[in-house]
């Protein structure tokens, strides 16, 4: 079974919308719908926004569902002038661009598990490598395989952006994705990061998000439609 994780609403609705629910069931506050999406096995929830819902979110979709592999899908910021208002990045790596040891000569996002230093966390080869797939079929569209950033900050200055997108060589910034590949890492549960970008360096406004957010979350919608039937198969 394959579990998707959205952070808000507007990014849940679509898929749920389009999901046959057999069950809904409720921990820590959210709310899990399980059932079948284009007939294939399915759990969604929202999380909620920032790393610790995320975290709460996944460790509780692992325990409950045990889900053979996650997504979290929804929207994102761009980090690079190559990237820009609804473009779509599917992650070979998450990284957690708040995570700072430096004060201990470790370098930025370095965190320490299960005898392990890790700053990029990799995500399911075969599982992004189908989601970029269905991503390409997308209209007007540009699909992009790279790094994703994650932080408990939502980044609208655009040489912050851009100093992030450098230092991690990564294309896209978020708030829940490194969360959720973090807990997956040390679960041993396949993941992958769907994003399509609703503010890029040139409109990074919290208006602009507001602006683009609903379409480049009925995107994800799409490319998450089409994964599922692929699944069914």
């Amino acid at each position: 079974m394959t579990g998707v994780i959205c952070a808000m609403d507007l990014e849940l609705q679509g898929i749920l919308d389009m999901m046959d629910v057999s069950s809904e069931s409720e921990k820590s506050g959210i709310k899990f719908y399980k059932g079948k999406i284009r007939g294939a096995d399915a759990v969604i929830a929202q999380c909620g926004i920032g790393k610790v819902n995320s975290a709460i979110c996944t460790q509780i979709m692992i325990d409950l569902f045990s889900v053979d592999e996650i997504i979290n899908s929804g929207v994102a910021g761009a980090l690079s002038l190559d990237v820009t208002v609804g473009d779509v990045v599917v992650a070979t790596a998450a990284v957690q661009h708040d995570f700072d040891t430096t004060a201990f000569g470790a370098p930025k996002g370095l965190m320490e598990f299960d005898g392990e230093r890790i700053i990029e966390i990799p995500a399911d080869e075969a599982l992004s490598e189908t989601l970029f797939e269905c991503a390409k079929k997308l209209e007007d569209t540009n699909v992009f395989r790279g790094i994703i950033a994650t932080g408990d900050k939502f980044v609208a200055d655009s040489e912050e952006r851009l100093s992030i997108g450098r230092e991690f060589s990564a294309l896209a910034c978020e708030m829940e994705g490194g969360a959720m590949a973090h807990v997956c890492r040390r679960a041993k549960v396949p993941y992958a990061i769907l994003r399509s970008i609703s503010d890029d360096i040139g409109h990074n406004t919290t208006v602009s998000f507001d602006e683009f957010k609903v379409m480049a979350a009925k995107k994800t919608v799409e490319i998450i439609s089409d994964f599922f039937e692929k699944k069914a198969v």
